[in-house]
């Protein structure tokens, strides 16, 4: 049986357009300071950042209907929540520890760097990247591979089966490629199995969403703090 089609374009075009703006911006010239602007291109290319996160938020409010997950969870239990907050520290934690060389795809980028030419922070771009991050990226990527993709492995009608009854193969399957859209592959492997255990443990989208969102609005924290722009 085939998934209705609202359903799975409500849950991949976000993701789909996310990528989009990632493909276009590797392909574009890095512009990390106000005095690069000088190359003849008339914007800050950081800014891309904002219109991506503006159009997956878009995307996602046009569809906001179509997501009964998102409904405010009434039956996930205390420890369920614990949880996601300790899976986010802890996927957190590995993150910034499961950088070396073999455990990175691509070649090393310098990322996402919101200061001046002086050297000093431009702190709208940063709240802007903080609050993408950590608001709008974990919804769209937990409605994409934990709501959809994980429960699509087992059924085609992903939508008939409940969280707790996917399979292990399904769990494994997503964390991996989920684990290699990211360039720390082997930490995004380890992200993927915590929310993807917690989508199957607590039966809801919203404590891998939270455990998300900590885990990103900590590395945002983390790299403004301590300037490894490479992270970003």
């Amino acid at each position: 049986m085939r998934p209705p089609l609202r359903p799975v374009l409500a849950r991949g075009l976000p993701f789909a357009c996310y990528i989009v703006f990632l493909v276009v911006a590797s392909s574009l010239p890095t512009l990390q300071t106000e005095s690069e602007l000088a190359s003849g291109l008339p914007i800050d290319l950081r800014w891309l950042y904002a219109m991506q996160i503006t159009l997956v938020l878009g995307i996602l409010v046009i569809f906001r209907r179509d997501y009964l997950e998102l409904e405010v969870p009434k039956s996930v239990r205390f420890a369920d929540w614990c949880l996601s907050l300790l899976l986010g520290a802890g996927v957190f934690v590995m993150w910034i520890n499961l950088d070396s060389g073999w455990m990175t795809l691509g070649e090393a980028r310098s990322g996402f760097v919101p200061t001046n030419d002086a050297g000093k922070i431009d702190w709208p771009l940063v709240l802007v990247r903080i609050f993408g991050a950590a608001a709008v990226v974990p919804v769209m990527e937990e409605l994409f591979w934990r709501s959809f993709v994980q429960r699509w492995i087992d059924q085609k009608d992903f939508l008939a089966l409940a969280p707790a009854a996917g399979s292990l193969r399904a769990l494994l399957l997503t964390s991996l490629v989920f684990g290699f859209e990211h360039g720390l592959w082997l930490a995004g492997i380890f992200a993927g199995l915590a929310y993807g255990w917690l989508y199957r443990r607590s039966s809801s989208l919203w404590p891998p969403i939270v455990a998300h969102s900590l885990t990103n609005l900590l590395l945002g924290v983390w790299v403004v703090r301590t300037g490894q722009w490479h992270f970003w």
